[in-house]
């Protein structure tokens, strides 16, 4: 059955992919895909060479994101090449409107998504971690993954939340021109851990609801909004200071909610793991009947699945958590499935009552 709900259902799929796993989503009855181009791919022919693979099986890419941009440190941090990687992204949006393609996912981290080893939710299958009081930490930033040891700094120095509002305000206000003429949308990710100051820099603007309150108001254009992702806001939980069906009521009323990462945790900080979307301490459905509520139209997607299958399957020796099996969720098709079936089942729940 095809979901006929204004609330669309999507998955993370890598570019080029296979006839398998065209087959596999295909199979999953979904309409929507969202891809991130790698690095250097980020480009107008790019994304009309994925159209022309997708859209023959009835596939639409809602959206597009940039490696090369995502969690870029110089416009987080204003570092000496911050206005050619400003142009980058204007050209990147610029081509993205030019395809056909009119959503973006922005993520504002220097250093990227932190995490612990991995570890086993239910049945043993292996989640993304993150423990506070952990001596090693793994990052996957523009120098690609690695460990970093407790209170060692990423860039060098400390960095002030003032440093970062003011550079977030001039990042900002340079590309909104290009985003509004290009009619492209830009959901801002929240900071994931949020609220902590990791490698000497604060993560103080996606993190509670003042903040993105803030800097909306600063960017103050109907093209930049929200990409709420719901594990990120569940691993803060009270220092939110609104929860994540409040986030989804505001700003959703507010026609700033773009596309939804769904996600659940064991338990906020100072300790987390994911976990299914039937498994945490979030009951997703109240999630859904919000974004009904808000006649929400835009995409959820599930995000960072648990790692299903053998051990060998599960990289139970790697503990990083981001490697292709957790950043396109076609690859680890077990759970992948497991979630799109859940999410369709809470759609439809909610749009029969």
């Amino acid at each position: 059955m095809t979901n006929k709900s204004k609330i669309k259902i999507a998955a993370q799929v890598t570019p080029n992919p296979s006839e398998e796993d065209i087959e596999f989503i295909k199979e999953l009855g979904l309409d929507y895909v969202t891809l991130f181009a790698g690095r250097g791919e980020a480009n107008y022919d790019f994304f009309m060479k994925q159209r022309e693979i997708f859209e023959p099986h009835n596939l639409k890419i809602y959206g597009f994101g940039n490696s090369s941009i995502h969690n870029h440190d110089s416009l987080v941090l204003n570092l000496n090449d911050r206005n050619r990687v400003i142009e980058d992204y204007k050209n990147y949006i610029k081509d993205l409107s030019k395809a056909g393609i009119f959503y973006s996912t922005y993520a504002h981290m220097a250093s990227g998504v932190w995490s612990t080893a991995k570890e086993p939710t239910r049945g043993g299958a292996l989640g993304r971690a993150f423990d506070v009081d952990a001596e090693t930490f793994y990052i996957n930033d523009r120098k690609g993954p690695r460990t970093i040891s407790k209170g060692k700094l990423t860039h060098s120095r400390e960095y002030s939340e003032e440093e970062l509002w003011e550079n977030f305000e001039y990042y900002i206000k340079a590309v909104k021109p290009t985003i509004e003429e290009s009619g492209v949308k830009v959901g801002i990710h929240p900071d994931d851990p949020p609220g902590l100051k990791l490698g000497g820099v604060p993560r103080c603007i996606f993190s509670t609801f003042s903040g993105y309150q803030r800097a909306l108001e600063i960017a103050d254009s109907p093209n930049i909004g929200i990409c709420l992702c719901a594990g990120t806001w569940l691993e803060g939980g009270d220092t939110t200071e609104k929860n994540v069906t409040q986030m989804a009521k505001y700003f959703g009323d507010q026609n700033k909610l773009f596309k939804i990462h769904f996600r659940n945790v064991d338990k906020p900080l100072p300790h987390f793991k994911e976990t299914f979307l039937d498994d945490g301490y979030m009951d997703m459905y109240k999630i859904v009947k919000v974004l009904k509520e808000v006649d929400f139209d835009g995409i959820i997607i599930p995000d960072h699945n648990p790692t299903m299958g053998s051990l060998e399957d599960r990289g139970s020796k790697d503990p990083h958590w981001h490697h292709k099996e957790d950043k396109y969720g076609v690859a680890n098709r077990t759970a992948t499935a497991f979630a799109i079936g859940y999410m369709k089942a809470l759609v439809e729940r909610a749009e029969d009552e």
